[in-house]
């Protein structure tokens, strides 16, 4: 396993971290499903322990995912580990009458701070974010003023923010333009590149990027077929429509079919094309189960410009009308 700086903080984490969205298991915000289906917390742990094993050492989580379930089980398996990091994430919670809540005030994320440093089992949080906040909530200032006390008190180490996943430039240039924070976790893969011109401009002003959906809900991981279906406790119901599929798999053949690829399956492919852009701090692929981990924690290829270049052409011509139904399922 490497190892990469996170921006301008003291943080040097695996370039391959966790993603524990789905060790959260099933959730449901009213009929909405927030989560990937049912899990096993024993295969769940298994997952968390061979990831430290194979050198994994940030951990990727939010208080919503499982609606704390994750956390909780990353504050089980990992709190006796001195040498791990732990990024996790504040402003989504449910209503009063269950759905989706965006909270961002600074009474509530003080609150949900402690709340996720019991689950956690910790003294702090490593890195704290901002689950997607918008403009408006930024331009509030309640959840920064949050954030800078936390940091005074102890509790948090550094903060930033999850960006939008379609749009992530204006509250980016927020962060940058008025000198706050220390990172961003933003969505870039093979399938979605929107981000790409943020990158350079972000790690020039000092802030670390962590890459989330580097799969692209298993989309990039081959193992999908045009007629995949998804539980109702299935996020990927909604988001991976039978449309959805179809033409995301067409147009994926064309990234699969670029003759200077190496011989590598189609994850380490996708990892390595993230990994390729020196900006990136982490990738954070999701891992239920043992096998995932290994998978995933394959050493990344090196990619010449010239594929790279392919990638991105492949994105323009064909890959980002696909996106643009995805941003439309939401």
């Amino acid at each position: 396993m490497k190892y990469r700086k996170f921006g301008n903080t003291e943080l040097l984490i695996s370039e391959i971290g966790f993603g524990a969205w789905g060790i959260g298991g099933s959730a449901m915000a009213g009929n909405i499903p927030i989560g990937w289906g049912k899990t096993n917390d024993k295969d769940s742990v298994a997952a968390l322990k061979k990831a430290y094993d194979c050198g994994v050492n940030f951990f990727d989580t939010a208080d919503f995912y499982g609606l704390g379930h994750s956390e909780g089980l990353i504050g089980k398996t990992l709190s006796n580990k001195s040498d791990v990091i732990i990024a996790t994430k504040v402003g989504h919670r449910l209503s009063s009458d269950k759905l989706i809540f965006l909270d961002y005030s600074k009474k509530y994320i003080l609150t949900a701070c402690d709340e996720s440093l019991r689950r956690l089992k910790r003294d702090f949080i490593d890195y704290y974010q901002l689950h997607s906040a918008r403009i408006q909530h930024l331009e509030n200032g309640e959840c920064i003023e949050a954030m800078e006390k936390l940091a005074e008190e102890g509790k948090i180490r550094y903060w930033g923010i999850s960006l939008n996943t379609f749009n992530p430039f204006p509250e980016a240039e927020f962060f940058m333009n008025n000198k706050i924070g220390h990172g961003f976790q933003l969505v870039f893969n093979v399938i979605n590149q929107r981000a790409l011109p943020l990158l350079k401009v972000a790690s020039e002003n000092g802030y670390g990027i962590i890459a989330r959906m580097p799969l692209q809900f298993g989309l990039l991981t081959g193992k999908f077929s045009k007629q995949a279906k998804f539980d109702s406790d299935d996020h990927r119901k909604f988001r991976l429509t039978k449309e959805i599929l179809e033409t995301a798999l067409d147009s994926l053949e064309d990234i699969w079919n670029i003759p200077e690829l190496p011989n590598t399956s189609k994850t380490s492919l996708s990892l390595s094309y993230i990994l390729s852009y020196n900006e990136i701090s982490t990738v954070i692929p999701g891992m239920k189960s043992v096998e995932q981990v290994i998978e995933n924690t394959k050493t990344p290829l090196t990619l010449s410009k010239e594929i790279l270049d392919k990638i991105e052409y492949i994105f323009n011509q064909r890959l980002s009308s696909v996106v643009d139904n995805m941003e439309k399922q939401g």
